[in-house]
């Protein structure tokens, strides 16, 4: 196993939390270990839990962390930038629209807890996916619906999902969700990194 990510978790803290269903820095490569090990304190021991990887841009990535981390199963997660050409962009770079970035949350999952189709689930629910590089009021290539897959398994299960919401007749439009292998991901700014639940809220389409 490559890199292993530690996160400590005070004791008595809520680590799960119930889904809404209304609903980059160092760069990490999409194509190395989708599993890590996380320690988490919970009262008076440790446990290690094995998580995987899922990356997700449904928008404005303030929001889409937020819902992600309202998730049940759902350990740790960072916002960055994926999918363009510009190595380490900032975010005015990548609003400036010349980077080919979309704005995506790296989401770390017990899989024993939530599986992937339900992160899907999750991810769907959060925004409208037939949206072409916009997503309500914020309009932009770094705002488009795309799934970045870190496993041939992760590949099917979302190319399952988009066939079947597409025969669903739940939209008057096809699914424009694009699903494409996980690239490199850039960490955001530390100001992007839980910007709801350090502010309360904020400009965002959700």
């Amino acid at each position: 196993m490559g890199r292993i990510a530690l996160i400590t978790v005070g004791a008595g803290a809520a680590l799960l939390l119930a889904v809404s269903a209304v609903f980059a820095g160092c760069a990490l490569q999409g194509s190395e270990d989708v599993s890590v090990a996380q320690t988490i304190s919970e009262g008076s021991g440790e446990v290690q839990v094995a998580t995987e990887t899922a990356t997700f841009g449904a928008g404005c990535f303030w929001g889409v962390e937020d819902q992600f981390r309202r998730t049940h199963g759902v350990i740790d997660t960072e916002v960055g930038y994926a999918g363009g050409r510009t190595e380490n962009p900032t975010y005015e770079q990548v609003c400036s629209h010349t980077t080919g970035h979309a704005e995506v949350v790296q989401v770390k999952f017990d899989p024993e807890q939530i599986s992937y189709e339900e992160l899907l689930t999750v991810f769907f629910e959060m925004h409208d996916p037939t949206q072409v590089n916009r997503q309500g009021p914020d309009v932009g290539d770094q705002y488009r619906s795309v799934i970045f897959h870190h496993t041939e398994e992760q590949k099917a299960a979302a190319e399952q999902r988009k066939i079947e919401l597409n025969a669903s007749g739940r939209y008057t439009r096809p699914v424009a969700t694009k699903i494409e292998p996980a690239p490199t991901f850039w960490p955001a700014e530390d100001y992007h990194q839980e910007y709801f639940a350090k502010r309360g809220g904020g400009a965002c389409h959700f």
